[in-house]
């Protein structure tokens, strides 16, 4: 059981689209940007899309 998951998981990390990719980094940055304003803590654009970037990527097994 535990063996079909992980292959299941490997087929997820196979499948998406660089555009796929990109819509979710763009989502979690906007997620960051959110929280970083909330929170009044310094920052900018990029360093919340870099941030996003190895989230996304560590998700997914990318480098």
């Amino acid at each position: 059981m535990a063996k079909r998951k992980k292959e299941i998981k490997e087929t997820e990390k196979k499948a998406i689209t660089v555009a796929q990719l990109t819509e979710e980094i763009r989502k979690k940055a906007n997620e960051i940007y959110l929280k970083r304003v909330k929170e009044n803590k310094p920052g900018d654009e990029l360093s919340d899309w870099l941030e996003a970037e190895k989230i996304i990527k560590e998700k997914y097994g990318l480098k």
